[in-house]
């Protein structure tokens, strides 16, 4: 096969929703229809191993919530498939952010009783500023739901995108039937089956078997539903899918298979292959025979056994060769790579190649950051990747003297996957974390005891911003400083970051002080 059809059959997507949508169960789906459910481990519903394979940090066992992202990948039907299954918790919405800039689309999981939620209405602003095509499954139809219709008006105004169904379901709650596939002009029922996935029955929908199927009444409603639909909703056209303003919207039910196969074959005809990246020095094409990729996450101990670091990279362009220099642009050194590994959750194994558009994990001993960028030709610095200023604030303390050292790594390393921030205050040398929600307290406070034997408190700090500072003013920004001594702190870059404890305090700061422009993304 040659380079550009490999990079033709490559579909990196991400899954995400709000927390009770079903995005997990969804993706452990996909790997069933890839085969790669045995290599992963148990699905949802097995008795003996509850969690999903997705989940493989202890705490999301326990807590039944996504709280890293994981990627996975498989083949299917000529195709490469990477998944990155985000995080469910809002708490942990940055990490999800990131992980959009390294996917080429989305699907959004919204669930048929619920509709579209604030963590739902997010995630679409940044695939709408980065005019990532967007597919939506309204999920959890075999439960009482919501009118597709009502429900497809609220998706177009709460995200702002053009709809067009492509299935339709049949009944929902006890009465869920199945799904008309629009896309193939075809009818599949499926049998209820947490475990296994059946082959539908291929009905037309004027074949006069459907009654016998479905009911005579079902039959009646579903051929006036779907001549509504076809009536109201234009034929459905791949351009403005692809530039992020239309969304395919496709029903089922993720737990019992139902609808799941339509969606994830109508995905790979029209999600679009490697897209072009952007860096600041110029748009990176798929296809250039240079190798280029970046760092948008970095995960420690995924073997706890092993206290490992990998960095996960998304390739951009170009031939990625085990054993082979790259260039780390921000170090500027050379480095080689000889265990690189492809993902299936925390199951790993080496690969000796890679392509636009896979994801893969590289061992990492300390030298890369959120960002990092590798390459082969230029010197490139990928887009995208920011810090946000955090929403909650907490001193972070030593709560067992004889562990500092291990207090000191396991935060270090925390830090670096993106968890939360790190601020360390100028005035009193004390370490203060920054998250955007508090379930991340809990977690940083989880493992850094169970992954690195390490105990710690917090203490409460009064904080409503965190500010990264820019100046052209260097006297103005230094009298800033030794004015607002005490509220000041380095981030773990070194860069200067202003702590305001009121939105009075930041307002009055900006008023006085012209020429110093504070912004709330690490990216400026």
């Amino acid at each position: 096969m040659t380079f550009k059809e490999e990079i033709k059959r490559r579909r990196t997507f991400g899954i995400v929703s709000h927390p009770d949508a079903g995005k997990t169960t969804l993706t452990e789906k996909f790997l069933l229809f890839g085969g790669a459910i045995h290599v992963a481990g148990a699905v949802k519903s097995n008795k003996i191993k509850k969690s999903a394979t997705s989940d493989f940090m202890e705490i999301e066992k326990q807590r039944g919530i996504s709280v890293a992202t994981s990627v996975m990948g498989f083949e299917y039907n000529g195709y490469k498939v990477n998944i990155l299954d985000t995080p469910g918790h809002q708490d942990f919405a940055e990490d999800t952010y990131r992980t959009l800039t390294a996917v080429d689309s989305v699907i959004i999981v919204i669930d048929a009783a619920k509709g579209v939620e604030a963590q739902t209405r997010k995630l679409m602003e940044v695939c709408r500023m980065r005019h990532t095509p967007v597919i939506v499954f309204v999920n959890k139809m075999d439960r009482p739901s919501r009118d597709p219709f009502e429900l497809l008006d609220e998706i177009e105004e709460e995200l702002k995108i053009d709809v067009r169904p492509l299935s339709w379901p049949i009944g929902n709650g006890t009465d869920f039937k199945g799904v008309y596939n629009l896309f193939e002009e075809s009818l599949y029922l499926f049998r209820p089956n947490k475990q296994t996935v059946e082959e539908g029955i291929s009905l037309n929908i004027s074949d006069k078997g459907l009654e016998e199927e479905i009911g005579e009444s079902s039959a009646v409603i579903l051929r006036e539903e779907l001549e509504l639909v076809n009536g109201v909703y234009p034929e459905f056209d791949k351009t403005p899918y692809l530039e992020g303003k239309l969304a395919p919207v496709f029903f089922g039910s993720a737990l019992n298979n139902f609808g799941v196969r339509e969606l994830l074959h109508c995905f790979l005809e029209i999600a679009p292959p490697p897209r072009p990246s952007v860096a600041e020095q110029r748009k990176v094409e798929p296809d250039e025979e240079k190798f280029s990729g970046f760092v948008f996450k970095i995960h420690a101990n995924m073997d706890p056994n092993h206290r490992n670091r990998i960095a996960f990279v998304k390739i951009c362009s170009g031939h990625f060769q085990r054993n082979t220099n790259y260039k780390h642009v921000r170090l500027g050194k050379q480095m080689k790579f000889s265990s690189p590994t492809a993902f299936m959750a925390e199951k790993k194994s080496i690969v000796d190649e890679a392509f636009p558009g896979d994801i893969i994990g590289i061992p990492d001993s300390g030298n890369f950051k959120i960002g990092d960028s590798l390459s082969e030709g230029d010197d490139l610095v990928f887009k995208g990747l920011p810090s946000f200023s955090p929403e909650l604030f907490r001193y972070i303390e030593n709560a067992d003297p004889m562990k500092s050292k291990q207090l000191a790594k396991g935060i270090d390393q925390l830090m670096d996957e993106g968890v939360a921030q790190l601020f360390v205050n100028q005035f009193n040398g004390r370490k203060i974390i920054g998250t955007v929600g508090a379930l991340q307290f809990e977690v940083i406070q989880y493992r850094l005891l169970h992954e690195y034997g390490a105990s710690c408190r917090y203490e409460p700090i009064n904080l409503y911003k965190a500010c990264w500072l820019e100046s052209e003013d260097d006297e103005e920004l230094e009298d800033f400083k030794k004015r607002k001594n005490q509220y000041m702190a380095k981030d773990k870059f070194g860069r200067d970051v202003f702590l305001a404890d009121s939105a009075y305090m930041l307002d009055m700061a900006r008023e006085n002080f012209k020429n110093i422009k504070f912004h709330f993304t690490s990216e400026f």
